[in-house]
């Protein structure tokens, strides 16, 4: 460990000139704080201190903690949807690219928890103060690519039921796993990629025609 590094005050006002990787420090810093505090319980200035700024340094990125948060959310869609949008760009059956994408999607939320709690698991405040707003903008475009993808394979007579009802149940089964994972970590979990593979094997078998 290194010793200065430890010995360093954490709210050490850091010089001018290292701005260039400011915005992203500060966004990090939120999401821990954002989902260690509550929303309601963080505030600008544990999130300047907790990246070395002054409250007024850090009012020149962001106006106030509502758009730290929308930002946070933002960018995990836009995340999401990039990850879409690669799978669509490679061939591949309907069946293939909805196995990649909830993997992709529960990947992103055992990789980043804390901008998955606040993107998909927030309260009615965070989801007045940012959540909502960024849902709206990306979550539903996001949701939509996944459906269309469902859609394409009741075109092709794989699925049990309907297009719709599909789609938000292999969702939903993907968040349940994400969602439970991070935030029951003291559970005795089987190995990740087993429980994966094991929830969307029994989603496809359950939803699509053998």
């Amino acid at each position: 460990m290194d010793t200065a590094a430890a010995l360093t005050p954490r709210s050490q006002r850091k010089p001018k000139g290292e701005g260039h990787a400011r915005r992203a420090e500060i966004l990090a810093a939120a999401e821990r704080i954002f989902v260690e505090h509550g929303y309601e319980g963080a505030t600008i200035r544990k999130i300047a201190d907790e990246v070395g700024l002054s409250s007024t340094a850090l009012y020149m990125h962001f106006a106030e903690k509502g758009e730290i948060l929308h930002e946070i959310c933002r960018q995990a869609f836009a995340t999401l949807m990039a990850a879409n949008e690669d799978i669509l760009a490679q061939p591949g059956e309907p069946e293939a690219r909805l196995r990649r994408m909830l993997r992709a999607y529960i990947a992103f939320g055992f990789a980043n928890p804390n901008a998955y709690r606040l993107a998909y698991m927030t309260r009615p405040v965070e989801l007045r103060e940012g959540a909502q707003s960024a849902a709206r903008e990306l979550g539903h475009e996001l949701f939509r690519s996944f459906e269309k993808v469902v859609e394409s394979a009741a075109d092709a007579d794989r699925l049990k039921g309907g297009a719709a009802v599909t789609a938000q149940a292999l969702w939903a089964g993907a968040h349940g796993l994400v969602s439970l994972m991070i935030t029951k970590p003291y559970f005795d979990w089987e190995a990740p990629e087993l429980l994966v593979d094991t929830l969307i094997d029994g989603l496809f078998a359950g939803l699509l025609k053998p």
